[in-house]
C-alpha cells in the first residue's frame, strides 16, 4: 500500500548537476533479447539516460508489451526517425543557454498518481518559442526486470509549446510552469519514479535539462 503523504520522499532537482548529453535507447517490445543484451550501449554518468519501449508487431503478446508506451511513436516521429525493427539509439549534446533555469519536480502518490512539474525562467532577452518535453521514468536496477544494466524506462510523456503569449503574467521574467498528474504503472513503488525533463530552442538545440533526485 502507498505511504501517508507526510512520509513520502519528495523529488526536484533543486541542487543537482544538469546533465551534459540525453541519450535515447529505443527497444521494440517484442526484443526481450535487445532487454536482456549485456552489450547494449551505455553512456557515462554525465548522460540523462532514456529507455523506450516502442509497441511491437505482437501487440499486447509482445514480452515487454506491459512497459511499451505509445509516446515511443511519438518520439521517434518528432526525431524523424523510422520504426526500428529491434532497436535504435538517439545521442544529443546539451547546449547550455545562458540565463535560463529549468527545474523538473515529482510529488508524493495519490490514487496511483503523481504530479510532474517542469518549470523554465528566463533571465535573458531570448523569449522562446520554447519545445519542452516532461517525463516519468521509472528506474529499473540492473540484474532487476531481466535487465543485465540498470535502466530508465519511460513511463509516460508529454510535450509542448511555449511561447510569450504563455508565460506567467505575474512573473518580472518571463517563466513557464507545466503540471501534469502522471500514472503510476499498477502495484509500483513510488521511490523508483523520477522526473525529467529538457527545453529546446527553435532550431531544435536543446538547451537545458533536469532531472528529479528525491530527497
Amino acid at each position: 500500500c502507498a505511504l501517508p503523504l507526510a512520509a513520502q520522499t519528495l523529488c526536484s532537482s533543486t541542487g543537482a548537476t544538469p546533465p551534459l548529453a540525453l541519450f535515447e535507447r529505443f527497444t521494440r517490445a517484442d526484443c526481450l533479447a535487445c532487454w536482456q543484451d549485456a552489450t547494449t550501449p551505455a553512456p557515462g554518468a554525465s548522460a540523462l539516460v532514456l529507455d523506450w519501449i516502442v509497441p511491437g508487431a505482437l501487440g499486447d503478446e509482445a514480452p515487454m508489451a506491459a512497459a511499451a508506451v505509445p509516446e515511443a511513436l511519438d518520439r521517434l516521429q518528432i526525431l524523424q526517425r523510422p520504426l526500428p525493427p529491434e532497436r535504435d539509439i538517439h545521442t544529443a549534446p546539451i547546449e547550455p543557454l545562458a540565463g535560463l533555469r529549468l527545474r523538473v519536480g515529482r510529488g508524493p502518490e495519490v490514487n496511483g498518481y503523481v504530479g510532474a512539474t517542469l518549470s523554465l525562467e528566463s533571465r535573458s532577452a531570448v523569449q522562446g518559442p520554447w519545445s519542452y518535453h516532461l517525463l516519468l521514468v521509472q528506474a529499473v536496477a540492473q540484474g532487476t526486470e531481466g535487465s543485465p544494466m540498470p535502466r530508465h524506462v519511460v513511463r509516460n510523456a508529454v510535450q509542448g509549446r511555449w511561447t510569450a503569449d504563455n508565460a506567467l503574467p505575474t512573473s518580472r521574467r518571463p517563466h513557464w510552469i507545466e503540471v501534469r498528474p502522471m500514472r503510476l504503472p499498477e502495484g509500483a513503488d513510488p521511490a523508483l519514479f523520477y522526473t525529467v525533463g529538457w527545453v529546446q530552442d527553435r532550431s531544435g538545440r536543446v538547451v537545458a535539462a533536469a532531472r528529479s533526485v528525491c530527497h
